[in-house]
């Protein structure tokens, strides 16, 4: 594991996703400052979600074809200049324009720094967790860091937003080329070249896309609905339903971190079938809680499980299209979970007709679909060339390709 290498994506998958966190953030001081409508601050969270989630899969095809390493700190600056022009900018059209360029940046950063953290990790599971865990940390400090600067200076002051992220440019322009020069390239040519004799497997990352989707769902679903479901269903507070949702964020984060060492000491499918098999009692915990306490921990309990499989997917995916990892990474990051977001409108609409409790009912049944999904993935592990099967300029006479190890399935015929 190329240690240093990794340590720098995960900064930056912190300041990525901190623009990421500041859309939402943002909304409220738009509403309140610039008295944008409830329609009006959708449409923005839409331009940045909407287009990131769309856009991210064309940004990882564009890094299959060749490494474009550069996406990296364009993305996070361009993310970093949207939300800075979304609180500077007087219209509402160039409001709009500003997050949905934050989306396109998000989009861009995230196949390329995905691929390069697969490459620093190679096969370790824990190194794909700190990498994706360092996008919840930014997540979770964005609304401190909107609030403080937005809230102290105003829309004006929106411009200290961008500090972070032309902090960490700086950093990547004097330290990313000699980290990549320090380190041997050994591991991420290996893991190319075991890729290259192999052919993508489109029918399993389909039933993993599937899986994808139907935890994007309830996930999303959840987060939106769990503080408003403690404070009118059970008649918690306010606070209470705050700190619920930061218990059910904080517990996503070591879920994250859990998966990755479970996949390693028990391979991937351990902590995505753990994952989905722990996340159904636990959501109809949240649905059918007699009182705030058990919808507490349920939530906690819930956030735990739903990000054990997080990591494990992220590298099961690129390990069902070796040749196409940005895309993998694209599909399974972007458009696949957008859909939880695409559904919100639609499930808002029948709690308002019906209850919040029908509403993580019928998520608990998506969630049932999540799992029956999950258990009918397979594992496949790259099989790396042995060691002088293949040297340079070696011809027809090289040995044979190395064979993809598929775990938990029968042999496929040749």
């Amino acid at each position: 594991m190329k240690r240093g290498k990794l340590a720098f994506l995960t900064g930056t998958h912190i300041v990525n996703d901190l623009y990421q966190g500041a859309v939402p953030a943002l909304l409220p001081f738009l509403m309140s400052q610039r008295h944008y409508s409830y329609t009006a601050v959708s449409g923005l969270a839409l331009a940045a979600s909407g287009l990131s989630s769309v856009v991210q899969p064309l940004f990882g095809l564009l890094v299959d074809r060749r490494p474009r390493d550069w996406l990296v700190p364009a993305g996070f600056l361009t993310a970093a200049a949207g939300i800075t022009g979304a609180g500077l900018a007087d219209g509402y059209l160039l409001t709009w324009l500003c997050a949905a360029l934050a989306g396109i940046g998000i989009a861009a950063y995230h196949p390329a720094a995905t691929s390069q953290a697969r490459a620093a990790g190679g096969q370790s599971q824990r190194a794909m967790s700190l990498f994706s865990v360092g996008g919840t940390l930014g997540a979770s400090l964005a609304p401190a860091l909107v609030t403080l600067v937005v809230g102290g200076y105003g829309l004006r002051g929106s411009w200290l937003l961008a500090v972070p992220a032309l902090v960490t440019a700086a950093l990547w322009a004097v330290q990313g080329l000699r980290q990549r020069d320090r380190t041997p390239a050994g591991p991420a040519t290996a893991r190319a070249a075991a890729a290259s004799t192999h052919r993508d497997d489109w029918r399993a990352f389909g039933r993993l896309v599937a899986t994808t989707v139907a935890w994007s769902v309830p996930y999303v679903t959840v987060t939106s609905m769990l503080a408003l479901h403690i404070q009118r269903d059970l008649h918690g507070s306010t606070g209470t339903g705050a700190a619920a949702l930061t218990l059910l964020t904080l517990a996503g984060a070591a879920g994250t971190l859990l998966g990755g060492w479970l996949g390693d000491r028990y391979g991937r499918l351990a902590p995505i079938r753990a994952g989905y098999l722990l996340a159904v009692p636990a959501l109809a915990a949240v649905v059918l809680a007699p009182s705030v306490a058990v919808a507490v921990t349920g939530a906690v309990a819930f956030g735990l499980a739903m990000f054990l499989p997080f990591a494990p997917q992220v590298t099961l995916a690129q390990d069902y299209l070796p040749t196409r990892p940005g895309t993998a990474s694209g599909l399974t990051l972007g458009l696949a979970m957008s859909v939880g977001g695409l559904a919100a409108p639609a499930l808002g609409g029948l709690a308002d007709a019906h209850g919040l409790r029908t509403v993580l009912a019928l998520v608990l049944g998506v969630l049932a679909v999540a799992l029956g999904c999950a258990l009918r993935l397979r594992d496949r592990v790259l099989t790396e060339p042995e060691p002088g099967a293949r040297e340079p300029g070696a011809g027809i006479g090289a040995g044979p390709a190395a064979e993809p190890v598929t775990r938990g399935a029968a042999p496929r015929g040749r």
